[in-house]
């Protein structure tokens, strides 16, 4: 086939598929012609999206578009990473300066891909998993195309964070997905958020009578408007936010996503930061009175009658938090830690655990090393924009280069550099201010937990 890729470093704003409102996506195949402006999937800004610097592309419910950054469109055959974006399942976009693959590609001579999806109700309306279809047609046109970027589409790497996390994590459980990517990163994976096809159905039925529709059928000729009203006004559903999310036993993802993944053979990596919840809960108003009396009450209604011994073993580890702070420990815990360090104790392939407690000193360091801190490490991206508001005015360098080198390591080999984890050693890797390997960090909070 003649070649039609220019011979440029940054390719974006691609379409890979077009849909119907809530229909499974069609590929588009690349023929040169088929990239349009950057736009985002229909929602409404989240608190880190507005972090990350830069104005948002306009919103296009003909999104479903990704970016290529190479060194060379050429034969070379190197590593693809292709990043799946976080918010939730209800916000984010591929096209945010963060996200931005140029130093990777320099770094690492690999290929990036950064992709769109559909989101909230357009994207995970009951149990449709239009948005997890999203991510397996992108990837199919990266098995289609990348080698014309010098990519090989027979390396793939899927990496993302938080909703990006807990997707890949769905896409172990997608059997269209099973030939398209042979290792996996998942950054504070949102497990919590995945769904079953019965809550999916609840939460479908509440949607429809708050936009005022009887069916699916009748929700397709709905307004865009209408539709992120209804979306927004949807009760949040525990602490999971599962109100949109992937769900499984349903013809896409059959079979349960948590059981499919441990059984999985490709290799995974999985991790969280170190304080994830201060992303939330630093700047709610409503904790700023909370004292010992709420952080009994918390405790008590996680572990019962091990509660006293479980704030002990977190003061112990926190000493100079205040009660709301020690409350956000304990769910940064129960929301990312655990589920993720549960998974990896069930994986039956090599999987890899890390930390990330790299600390922002922006706010007077209230953050810690919270949720989506570690992106712009990740992506070696500390100077783009909106960076030093999130995480002050010099983030440590030598992070960067070592933890995107290690994620660079595992796409070009299929392991990082340090040793698996498994339930007797349970070796986890440390990026940040202790960096390095140590077994079991936590151990007394992790077996309260468990």
């Amino acid at each position: 086939m003649e070649r039609t890729v220019k011979d440029s470093k940054k390719h974006i704003g691609m379409r890979y598929a077009s849909a119907e409102r809530f229909g499974p996506p069609i590929d588009i195949a690349y023929d040169g012609s088929s990239t349009q402006s950057p736009v985002r999937a229909p929602q409404v800004l989240g608190p880190l999206d507005q972090m990350m610097g830069a104005d948002p592309p306009p919103r296009d419910e003909d999104c479903l578009q990704l970016n290529v950054f190479t060194p060379a469109c050429d034969n070379g055959a190197r590593p693809v990473l292709v990043w799946i974006h976080g918010g939730a399942f209800t916000n984010g976009t591929a096209h945010m300066p963060w996200y931005d693959g140029a130093a990777l590609i320099e770094r690492g001579n690999v290929v990036v891909v950064s992709i769109n999806y559909r989101l909230g109700a357009l994207g995970y309306l009951g149990d449709t998993n239009c948005g997890t279809l999203d991510k397996v047609s992108a990837l199919r046109w990266v098995q289609r195309h990348i080698a014309d970027f010098g990519g090989d589409p027979g390396n793939v790497t899927v990496f993302g964070e938080s909703a990006g996390g807990a997707g890949i994590v769905t896409l172990f459980a997608t059997p269209a997905a099973d030939d398209l990517f042979h290792r996996a990163w998942a950054m504070s994976p949102s497990i919590l958020q995945l769904r079953t096809s019965e809550q999916a159905a609840e939460y479908q039925r509440t949607f429809l009578d708050l936009l005022g529709a009887e069916s699916l059928d009748a929700a397709k000729s709905a307004s865009l408007e209408d539709i992120l009203d209804a979306q927004n006004r949807m009760p949040l559903s525990g602490a999971g936010l599962k109100n949109f999310s992937p769900a499984e036993g349903c013809s896409s993802v059959p079979e349960p996503i948590l059981g499919a993944a441990a059984t999985d053979m490709r290799p995974l990596v999985i991790g969280t930061t170190r304080d994830e919840m201060l992303l939330f809960t630093t700047f709610d108003p409503s904790r700023a009175g909370w004292t010992d009396t709420e952080v009994d009450r918390q405790f008590s209604m996680r572990f019962g009658a091990s509660s006293d011994k479980a704030v002990s073993e977190y003061r112990r580890l926190r000493p100079d938090t205040n009660a709301s702070q020690l409350i956000s420990a304990m769910q940064t815990d129960e929301m990312f830690r655990v589920p993720a360090q549960q998974l990896a104790s069930n994986r039956q392939a090599p999987t890899w655990m890390y930390l990330f407690d790299a600390p922002s000193t922006a706010f007077g360091g209230v953050l810690g090393s919270c949720h989506g801190s570690d992106i712009p490490y990740m992506f070696d991206n500390l100077t783009q924009p909106g960076v030093s508001r999130f995480l002050g005015d010099d983030p440590a360098q030598h992070v960067a280069e070592q933890f995107s080198e290690a994620l660079i390591e595992f796409a070009r080999s299929g392991q990082p550099d340090w040793h698996p984890y498994d339930t007797h050693q349970r070796n986890t890797q440390i990026f940040g201010t202790g960096a390095g390997l140590v077994s079991d960090p936590e151990a007394t909070i992790r077996s309260l937990w468990h």
